[in-house]
């Protein structure tokens, strides 16, 4: 299988590169710097060298000929201000979806967060509002292609633990934290259930093994 990764040098984006190619498949990741290249090789996957801001979805889907998936892993990142919020977690996320269906590949999963909303009210801090609605909008965006075999997946609060293999995955849980190295399992389980697009989940870490709650999510219960 082969699976390209907008934002192919963000830290789930490594942890499931590597995922990915130790069991045979052929990741490739998107990358704005030719510096992270090296990060990439590393880690088992493809770098594809195009900035995400700029780049036209002809050019983007280019890059997609022959992909079997597609992962939206793009994001502006903390410190960034809210006029990237919009072009970086909003605008490329539909750049990819155009760029997706021009390149005929169906399957597209989403890193999206836990409270994203188009229309998210956080008077406290407007930058993560407009962070909340940048995904929200994302999201209806994909969710609204019938071309595409969607999966939106909403993780908790991040952290940077080692990953316990297990996880709560459903349409709703109670917030809370998982490790980055879990949403790249889980990431890595959907690419392998079909049964799941369509499906937006929230996930955060739980009880359930990976590979289980990813069978449940796509209707198989054993």
């Amino acid at each position: 299988m082969r699976t390209v990764i907008a934002g192919g040098h963000g830290q789930i984006a490594l942890k499931l590169e590597r995922l990915l190619a130790a069991r045979g498949d052929r990741p490739a990741g998107i990358i704005r710097r030719p510096e992270q290249a090296r990060d990439l090789t590393d880690a088992g996957a493809e770098p594809l060298l195009l900035d995400l801001e700029s780049a036209t979805a002809p050019r983007l889907a280019e890059l997609l000929a022959g992909a079997d998936a597609v992962v939206f892993a793009a994001g502006a990142g903390p410190g960034s201000g809210a006029d990237r919020k919009n072009t970086v977690d909003r605008d490329a996320a539909v750049l990819l979806a155009d760029a997706a269906e021009l390149a005929g590949v169906r399957r597209y999963l989403m890193i999206s967060s836990m409270g994203a909303d188009a229309h998210a009210q956080y008077p406290s801090d407007e930058v993560f509002e407009t962070y909340l609605r940048a995904k929200g909008a994302a999201d209806d965006a994909v969710r609204a292609r019938a071309a595409l075999d969607w999966t939106v997946l909403r993780p908790g609060r991040l952290t940077d633990g080692p990953g316990t293999g297990l996880v709560r995955l459903a349409a709703s849980v109670a917030r809370g934290a998982v490790d980055r190295a879990d949403v790249a399992a889980v990431l890595a389980a959907l690419l392998r259930e079909p049964g799941t697009a369509g499906r937006t989940l929230e996930l955060v870490a739980g009880d359930t093994a990976v590979e289980e709650a990813v069978s449940a999510a796509g209707g198989h219960n054993g």
